[in-house]
């Protein structure tokens, strides 16, 4: 059993982890609260069955029990690079999963806890270092890395070691308000064999865009439902997680994948800031300034005072055609889609693929959407609720 430091809440004074013998888990270093371990075993599944399904190194970045942003090992290409401040583009194949990962949403991302499915080396912790984030979970960790990162916040950052083949029992407990719930783990595996129900006209998935839709499908399946996921090149740019509507979910997760896009736009990679800030207050600002038709004034003249010069806005014109160039954006459902505005809302953001359940009442008129529009639509015929 290990002491955790409260439970979800700081009046919340009594938790605990109980660990089954032998443990799969270790904490290396720091001291683990208890949404911190709702947040890693979470984490933790959805790297191991990325890195099953696609076989390519995965990567997580979680905050409150859902992904903020997720990946499997890509190159990181320049525009990438400038859009999220970073140094260099020479990062280890763990560490380019991560670093993927965490600049799907790098508002939600700090702070996060993150998970990778392979082992942590020298490049993802010199790396990670300098980002604020509370804690990590990974199957082994390179002496040299650990050592680094030891020496984050102080001495206080929180790494836990995770056994790689461990599985659960097949039946799970939870307690709620002293009543015990149970039922059978979630072990379906989401695989590329489920990509084969071609429900629309247009039937061609290339090889490419595979690992696309298998990380959409497979970060819902450990995101806070009702959830819709937009991924590109193998790692999601927009999750809208935790919703009653699911319109709701996609307008959420279109809205953010469009300043994921956006991000790269080069009026956004040339903005001049003043000296001094913050990689974070750079970010805040270009959330801001992605959003500049909606600000009040207020909120205007506290933006602009950030930048060295003042900005050019995107018009509506040159955001649509700046989306519209990125081919291969994949979204989708951890149910399935009830109503055809949910298609109609994603081809705004120019998705081109869909991957969900399937079987909605009124599937004949979202298969109708997406043939409208052009898409791809795959049923899994697998509903992938968590909550």
């Amino acid at each position: 059993m290990i002491t955790l430091r409260y439970g979800t809440n700081p009046h919340q004074a009594e938790a605990y982890l109980e660990l089954p013998n032998p443990s799969p888990l270790r904490v290396l270093n720091g001291a683990p609260g208890y949404i911190n371990m709702l947040d890693a075993l979470t984490s933790w599944q959805l790297v191991r069955e990325l890195k099953e399904a696609t076989g390519k190194a995965s990567a997580a970045s979680y905050k409150h029990v859902s992904p903020a942003g997720a990946a499997i090992a890509k190159p990181i290409d320049e525009a990438f690079k400038e859009s999220q401040f970073l140094k260099t583009t020479d990062f280890s194949e763990v560490a380019s999963a991560y670093v993927r990962a965490r600049g799907g949403d790098r508002l939600c991302s700090f702070g996060d806890v993150m998970a990778v499915s392979d082992t942590v080396d020298v490049s993802l912790a010199q790396f990670l270092k300098t980002e604020v984030c509370d804690a990590i979970i990974a199957p082994a960790y390179e002496p040299e890395a650990l050592e680094i990162l030891k020496k984050k916040r102080k001495g206080g950052f929180l790494i836990m070691e995770i056994d790689y083949d461990y599985m659960p029992s097949a039946i799970e407990e939870r307690d709620l308000f002293g009543i015990r719930l149970k039922q059978t783990h979630n072990s379906r595996l989401i695989t590329k064999a489920d990509l084969g129900t071609i429900v629309s006209e247009k039937k061609d998935i290339p090889e490419c865009a595979i690992d696309t839709l298998l990380v959409s499908a497979i970060a819902l399946k450990y995101t806070q439902s009702n959830s819709i996921s937009l991924a590109y090149d193998g790692q999601i740019v927009g999750i809208g997680a935790g919703q009653q509507s699911r319109i709701h979910c996609t307008r959420l997760a279109c809205d953010k994948a469009e300043k994921w896009f956006l991000q790269r736009h080069p009026k956004v990679r040339g903005l001049q800031f003043k000296e001094g800030l913050k990689k974070v207050d750079k970010t805040n600002l270009i959330d801001q300034f992605l959003l500049w038709d909606s600000l009040s004034k207020h909120e205007e003249s506290m933006m602009l005072e950030g930048f060295a010069t003042k900005p050019e806005a995107i018009s509506r014109q040159e955001r649509n055609a700046w989306i519209n160039e990125f081919d291969g954006i994949a979204l989708g459902s951890d149910a399935f889609i009830p109503f055809r505005d949910n298609i109609d809302r994603a081809s705004r953001t120019n998705v081109q693929y869909i991957v969900e359940t399937g079987g909605s009442l009124r599937a004949d008129d979202v298969v109708k959407a997406c043939n409208e529009y052009g898409m791809t639509h795959v049923h899994t015929g697998i509903r992938s609720f968590l909550h």
